[in-house]
Protein backbone atom coordinates (compact mmCIF):
# COMPACT_ATOMS: atom_id res chain seq x y z
CA UNK A 1 0.00 0.00 0.00
CA UNK A 2 1.03 3.23 -0.81
CA UNK A 3 0.29 5.86 2.26
CA UNK A 4 0.55 9.49 3.58
CA UNK A 5 1.47 10.49 7.08
CA UNK A 6 0.91 14.24 8.35
CA UNK A 7 2.41 15.28 11.69
CA UNK A 8 5.68 12.50 11.79
CA UNK A 9 7.53 14.81 13.71
CA UNK A 10 5.52 14.59 16.62
CA UNK A 11 5.51 11.43 18.92
CA UNK A 12 2.97 9.41 17.53
CA UNK A 13 3.97 10.46 13.65
CA UNK A 14 6.69 9.77 14.50
CA UNK A 15 6.14 6.11 15.69
CA UNK A 16 3.74 5.56 12.56
CA UNK A 17 6.56 6.12 10.16
CA UNK A 18 8.97 3.87 11.53
CA UNK A 19 6.64 1.28 11.36
CA UNK A 20 5.36 2.08 7.40
CA UNK A 21 9.41 2.54 6.54
CA UNK A 22 9.67 -1.26 8.22
CA UNK A 23 6.45 -2.94 7.02
CA UNK A 24 6.78 -4.94 3.98
CA UNK A 25 2.87 -4.23 3.21
CA UNK A 26 4.01 -0.48 2.27
CA UNK A 27 5.52 0.06 -0.30
CA UNK A 28 5.94 4.01 -0.03
CA UNK A 29 5.39 6.76 2.04
CA UNK A 30 4.92 10.09 1.45
CA UNK A 31 5.01 12.92 4.80
CA UNK A 32 4.34 16.24 4.61
CA UNK A 33 5.82 18.52 7.34
CA UNK A 34 6.63 22.26 8.25
CA UNK A 35 10.32 20.78 8.87
CA UNK A 36 12.30 18.10 7.80
CA UNK A 37 12.47 14.82 9.77
CA UNK A 38 15.08 14.12 9.30
CA UNK A 39 15.13 10.54 7.97
CA UNK A 40 16.50 9.26 5.08
CA UNK A 41 14.93 5.85 3.22
CA UNK A 42 14.32 4.05 -0.08
CA UNK A 43 10.13 4.27 0.20
CA UNK A 44 9.86 7.61 1.78
CA UNK A 45 9.53 11.00 0.46
CA UNK A 46 9.23 14.21 1.93
CA UNK A 47 7.19 17.78 1.17
CA UNK A 48 7.88 20.51 3.00
CA UNK A 49 4.50 22.77 3.20
CA UNK A 50 4.20 25.39 5.03
CA UNK A 51 0.72 26.95 4.78
CA UNK A 52 -1.69 24.15 6.39
CA UNK A 53 -4.82 26.31 6.21
CA UNK A 54 -4.84 25.49 1.88
CA UNK A 55 -3.17 21.95 0.57
CA UNK A 56 -4.44 22.50 -3.15
CA UNK A 57 -0.74 22.90 -4.51
CA UNK A 58 -0.44 19.94 -3.37
CA UNK A 59 -3.21 17.66 -5.12
CA UNK A 60 -0.69 16.38 -7.64
CA UNK A 61 0.89 14.82 -4.99
CA UNK A 62 -1.65 13.13 -3.42
CA UNK A 63 -3.06 11.26 -5.93
CA UNK A 64 -2.94 7.98 -6.02
CA UNK A 65 -2.31 6.96 -2.41
CA UNK A 66 -4.41 4.06 -0.64
CA UNK A 67 -4.39 5.65 3.26
CA UNK A 68 -3.50 8.69 5.21
CA UNK A 69 -2.51 8.17 8.76
CA UNK A 70 -3.72 11.80 9.83
CA UNK A 71 -1.49 12.46 13.21
CA UNK A 72 -0.61 16.57 13.42
CA UNK A 73 -2.38 17.73 16.27
CA UNK A 74 -1.20 20.04 19.04
CA UNK A 75 -2.40 20.49 22.92
CA UNK A 76 -5.08 22.60 23.83
CA UNK A 77 -3.57 23.91 26.93
CA UNK A 78 -3.56 27.58 27.54
CA UNK A 79 -4.89 28.10 23.61
CA UNK A 80 -8.80 29.68 22.89
CA UNK A 81 -11.44 27.97 21.25
CA UNK A 82 -10.66 29.95 18.03
CA UNK A 83 -7.10 29.41 17.79
CA UNK A 84 -7.11 25.34 18.80
CA UNK A 85 -9.99 24.77 16.07
CA UNK A 86 -8.03 26.62 13.57
CA UNK A 87 -5.24 24.37 13.83
CA UNK A 88 -7.19 21.11 14.73
CA UNK A 89 -10.33 21.15 12.83
CA UNK A 90 -9.54 24.09 9.84
CA UNK A 91 -5.93 22.52 8.82
CA UNK A 92 -7.45 18.64 8.82
CA UNK A 93 -10.38 19.67 6.38
CA UNK A 94 -8.06 21.49 4.01
CA UNK A 95 -6.31 19.07 3.90
CA UNK A 96 -9.04 15.99 3.99
CA UNK A 97 -10.77 17.49 1.27
CA UNK A 98 -7.84 17.84 -1.01
CA UNK A 99 -6.79 14.27 0.05
CA UNK A 100 -9.95 12.57 -0.91
CA UNK A 101 -9.88 14.81 -4.50
CA UNK A 102 -6.67 13.27 -5.18
CA UNK A 103 -7.16 10.01 -4.09
CA UNK A 104 -11.02 9.00 -3.75
CA UNK A 105 -10.74 5.42 -3.19
CA UNK A 106 -8.92 5.81 -0.35
CA UNK A 107 -8.67 5.49 3.80
CA UNK A 108 -8.32 8.20 6.25
CA UNK A 109 -7.14 7.48 9.91
CA UNK A 110 -7.41 10.61 12.22
CA UNK A 111 -5.28 10.13 15.01
CA UNK A 112 -7.98 11.91 17.93
CA UNK A 113 -8.15 11.05 21.63
CA UNK A 114 -10.00 9.57 24.14
CA UNK A 115 -12.57 11.44 25.92
CA UNK A 116 -13.61 12.98 22.15
CA UNK A 117 -17.30 14.46 22.61
CA UNK A 118 -19.01 12.83 19.07
CA UNK A 119 -22.21 15.48 20.24
CA UNK A 120 -19.73 18.27 19.91
CA UNK A 121 -21.86 19.95 22.93
CA UNK A 122 -20.15 19.12 25.78
CA UNK A 123 -18.23 21.66 28.04
CA UNK A 124 -14.40 20.40 27.33
CA UNK A 125 -13.45 22.43 24.40
CA UNK A 126 -10.89 20.28 23.13
CA UNK A 127 -13.35 17.35 23.17
CA UNK A 128 -15.90 19.40 21.29
CA UNK A 129 -13.55 20.55 18.53
CA UNK A 130 -12.12 16.84 18.28
CA UNK A 131 -15.84 15.74 17.70
CA UNK A 132 -16.60 18.35 14.93
CA UNK A 133 -13.10 16.88 13.14
CA UNK A 134 -14.05 13.18 13.67
CA UNK A 135 -17.67 13.75 11.91
CA UNK A 136 -16.24 15.60 9.41
CA UNK A 137 -13.89 12.81 8.51
CA UNK A 138 -16.53 10.42 9.00
CA UNK A 139 -19.05 11.41 6.26
CA UNK A 140 -17.03 12.69 3.86
CA UNK A 141 -17.06 10.29 1.77
CA UNK A 142 -13.81 8.34 2.06
CA UNK A 143 -13.97 4.28 0.86
CA UNK A 144 -13.45 4.00 4.65
CA UNK A 145 -12.39 5.84 7.54
CA UNK A 146 -11.39 6.23 11.52
CA UNK A 147 -11.25 8.07 14.53
CA UNK A 148 -8.17 6.05 16.56
CA UNK A 149 -8.93 7.35 20.08
CA UNK A 150 -5.89 6.11 22.34
CA UNK A 151 -5.27 7.28 25.41
CA UNK A 152 -2.38 6.44 27.76
CA UNK A 153 0.40 5.98 24.91
CA UNK A 154 4.18 4.51 26.06
CA UNK A 155 6.78 5.70 23.65
CA UNK A 156 9.18 2.80 22.39
CA UNK A 157 12.50 2.15 19.65
CA UNK A 158 13.42 5.89 20.68
CA UNK A 159 10.16 7.54 19.92
CA UNK A 160 10.14 10.51 22.20
CA UNK A 161 7.30 13.35 22.99
CA UNK A 162 8.39 16.81 21.95
CA UNK A 163 7.40 18.08 25.22
CA UNK A 164 9.60 17.95 28.23
CA UNK A 165 7.55 17.32 31.00
CA UNK A 166 5.36 13.63 29.44
CA UNK A 167 8.98 12.92 28.62
CA UNK A 168 9.81 13.23 32.38
CA UNK A 169 7.06 11.14 33.05
CA UNK A 170 7.42 8.55 30.71
CA UNK A 171 11.07 7.97 32.29
CA UNK A 172 9.55 7.79 35.66
CA UNK A 173 6.96 5.24 34.05
CA UNK A 174 9.63 2.93 33.84
CA UNK A 175 9.81 0.92 36.19
CA UNK A 176 5.91 1.10 36.73
CA UNK A 177 5.40 0.11 33.52
CA UNK A 178 4.96 -3.60 33.79
CA UNK A 179 2.37 -2.79 36.59
CA UNK A 180 0.49 0.03 34.60
CA UNK A 181 0.05 -2.37 32.07
CA UNK A 182 -2.28 -4.90 33.74
CA UNK A 183 -4.28 -2.40 35.47
CA UNK A 184 -5.08 0.05 32.13
CA UNK A 185 -4.97 -0.66 28.81
CA UNK A 186 -1.66 1.14 27.82
CA UNK A 187 -0.98 1.44 23.96
CA UNK A 188 2.76 1.48 22.74
CA UNK A 189 3.57 3.96 20.25
CA UNK A 190 4.70 1.33 17.55
CA UNK A 191 1.58 -0.81 18.38
CA UNK A 192 -0.62 2.56 17.10
CA UNK A 193 1.39 2.57 13.73
CA UNK A 194 0.67 -1.21 13.28
CA UNK A 195 -3.03 -0.41 13.75
CA UNK A 196 -3.16 1.88 11.42
CA UNK A 197 -1.27 -0.55 8.63
CA UNK A 198 -4.19 -3.37 9.11
CA UNK A 199 -7.14 -1.73 9.70
CA UNK A 200 -6.69 -0.65 5.99
CA UNK A 201 -5.77 -3.94 4.98
CA UNK A 202 -8.32 -5.63 7.18
CA UNK A 203 -12.02 -2.96 7.50
CA UNK A 204 -13.57 -2.62 10.62
CA UNK A 205 -17.24 -2.07 11.59
CA UNK A 206 -16.48 0.04 14.76
CA UNK A 207 -15.05 3.57 13.50
CA UNK A 208 -14.53 5.04 16.71
CA UNK A 209 -11.64 2.83 17.95
CA UNK A 210 -9.41 3.33 21.75
CA UNK A 211 -6.77 1.70 23.64
CA UNK A 212 -8.35 -2.23 23.91
CA UNK A 213 -9.52 -2.16 20.58
CA UNK A 214 -6.37 -0.42 18.98
CA UNK A 215 -4.41 -3.04 20.91
CA UNK A 216 -6.48 -5.91 19.92
CA UNK A 217 -5.85 -4.24 16.33
CA UNK A 218 -2.25 -4.36 16.62
CA UNK A 219 -1.64 -7.92 17.32
CA UNK A 220 -4.01 -9.36 14.87
CA UNK A 221 -1.67 -10.08 12.02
Amino acid sequence: MKVVITGSTGMVGKAVLLECLASHRVESVLIINRHPVNIQHPKLKEIIHRDFSDFSSLSDELAGYDACFYCMGISAFRMSEQDYSRITFDFTKAFAETFISASPDSVFIYVSGTGTDSSESGQVMWARVKGRVENRILTMGFKDAYAFRPGAIYPVKGVQSKTRLYNLIYKLMVPLYPLLKHLTPIIESDQLGQAMINVVLHPQDKKHLENKALIRLAESL
